[in-house]
């Protein structure tokens, strides 16, 4: 099986993620040009520099929420194979998981607002003995094997053949 990649609304969940992660550090940069201009000026802030300086904000969130959300998108793929859903993701560090279908617990799909908008699904493959990470997502919000957009008829496909090998593999070694 090759590599595949997100459902293009993705970039949609990575852009909103990272557009709230750069306004923390833009708002610090535009304070600390605003004291620099304050200091060249002499203590003369006019609206028209607090006008400048809120647009320079928002065009900072903004370019850099682009250029996350286009690199996030890029270096995200999963691979279903006949023993395991490799993962492979991350921009500045890269984590590649396997996850062997016979530690899977259960396939949830979700669809939030945006998914729906987009029109894809959010697939979390639960593990056991998996006790969460903390992320931007809160504390043990996320599964170890967590897609966070796939078309919806790939989640329900995903659903199906992962639940297909779980259910194999439990009736071949004496379980349920």
């Amino acid at each position: 099986m090759t590599k595949s990649k997100l459902h293009p609304g993705a970039k949609w969940q990575f852009r909103i993620g990272s557009y709230l992660l750069a306004l923390i550090p833009a708002i610090f940069i535009v304070s600390f040009l605003g004291g620099l201009i304050e200091g060249i000026i002499g203590g003369l802030i006019t609206l028209g520099t607090i006008f400048i300086l809120i647009i320079t904000i928002i065009v900072v969130v903004i370019l850099i929420g682009e250029f996350y959300a286009h690199l996030a998108y890029n270096r995200f793929f999963y691979e279903f194979t006949d023993t395991e859903l490799k993962l492979e993701r991350g921009v500045i560090w890269k984590k590649y998981s396997n996850i062997p279908y016979e530690r899977v617990q259960n396939v949830d799909v979700t669809r939030g607002i945006l998914a729906r908008i987009f029109g894809f699904s959010t697939v979390n493959i639960q593990t056991a003995g998996y006790g969460g990470v903390y992320g931007r997502r809160g504390f043990g919000a996320q599964s170890e094997g967590y897609l966070p957009a796939v078309s919806i008829k790939a989640a329900e496909k995903i659903r199906e053949f992962v639940m297909k090998k779980v259910s194999g593999k439990k009736s071949k070694s004496g379980g349920l």
